[in-house]
């Protein structure tokens, strides 16, 4: 079967690809879609280490073909969206609803896959970039068969990500001020995430201007390429301000925009040596950074959630899809995405 792995030197499609059957409390799933996430391309260029070979993706949607035993909440023919989260279910963390604190669903890589007589690594429990893959059961959430599998396939990520970390993280309240610096998929969800918690002021900021239509239609009130001009529009700050890019420049500029208990939410990822620095005596009015792994997110409940929303019209997912490529385009999906010409590619098998 085809699939994208990345060697260490370079990701290609190859055509060679074996997954094995799914084992006890296992799902295996028929890939429709795949979005290309910065983070895939973070493995690529080094910012996220990760073992090799391996197959990429992690934000993607499919139809089950087979369950393995003990397995009764999907059964094939099922429509799902994937998510990372291969968290064990029986931890105190899993038991109290943070599932994305669960230890063992952090850095255990398994190989699931082979090339030959090789095995390859899983990236994220997930590797979208295959036209099957195999997830644990509680990864694979059931979606309403009239949700388009290319819009389904970004939930797994970007919207539980952004969304999430406004809601669950942040817990952004009606009335509230919002920035969001990056107005790629992670922050266009911020974005919609903040719309729909009732902000009533949400100011997107990227350097890009062509993505001002965008962000606008996402739920931006206010438009800027630069923070310059964020205090003119909230004179004492904001309530809340979300780091969509990775740069350490841009947590300072995030920690400096902050009202009086304001938080400073980081959901870019820089390099995993990096240190950002902020003036301590700025945190002493009550304000907080908090870091935010995949939004806070409780996938089997908020999946669900977040598909509801886009049959009433409120989440957007249609719109996320700025562009199709089928697998074997992939390069020119990586180049589109690194360059900033989409705001998430999708590929097709």
């Amino acid at each position: 079967m085809r699939g994208v792995v990345f060697d260490g030197r370079r990701a290609e499609v190859v055509d060679d690809l074996d997954v094995r059957e799914p084992d006890p409390g296992e799902v295996r799933v028929a890939v429709a879609a795949a979005g290309l996430c910065h983070s895939d391309l973070s493995v690529v260029d080094g910012t996220i280490p990760f073992p090799v070979p391996v197959v990429l993706g992690h934000e993607g949607a499919g139809v089950v073909e087979a369950v393995g035993a003990g397995v009764g909440h999907v059964r094939p023919g099922d429509h799902v969206a994937l998510s990372t989260l291969a968290n064990c279910g029986t931890c105190a963390d899993c038991d109290r609803g943070r599932p994305t604190m669960c230890r063992r669903a952090i850095g255990r890589p398994t190989r699931p896959f082979t090339r030959g007589e090789r095995g390859v690594f899983q990236f994220a429990a997930n590797s979208a970039f295959a036209e099957r893959t195999v997830v644990k059961a509680v990864q694979a959430v059931r979606i309403p068969k009239d949700i388009p599998l290319t819009s389904a396939a970004l939930i797994g990520c970007g919207v539980l990500t952004g969304v999430g970390a406004v809601l669950n993280r942040a817990r952004v309240d009606r009335g509230d001020s919002v920035v969001v610096i990056g107005a790629g998929g992670i922050g266009l969800n911020v974005v919609q995430g903040a719309r729909i918690a009732g902000a009533t002021r949400i100011v997107a900021v990227d350097a890009n201007p062509e993505k001002e239509t965008v962000a606008r239609r996402f739920g931006a009130t206010h438009f800027l390429t630069s923070v310059d001009g964020v205090r003119d529009i909230l004179p004492a700050g904001a309530d809340h301000a979300f780091e969509c890019v990775g740069r350490v420049e841009l947590i300072r500029q995030a920690v400096d925009l902050l009202d009086r208990r304001g938080q400073a939410v980081l959901l870019g990822v820089p390099a995993a040596t990096a240190e950002a620095s902020f003036l301590v005596s700025s945190l002493y009015l009550d304000k907080s950074i908090l870091g935010c792994r995949y939004g806070s997110s409780r996938p089997q409940r908020d999946i669900a959630v977040y598909a509801d929303l886009y049959r009433e019209g409120r989440l957007l997912l249609d719109e996320l899809v700025t562009a199709t490529y089928p697998v074997e385009d992939f390069a020119k999906a990586a180049q589109d995405a690194g360059e900033g010409r989409v705001a998430r590619a999708v590929l097709t098998f």
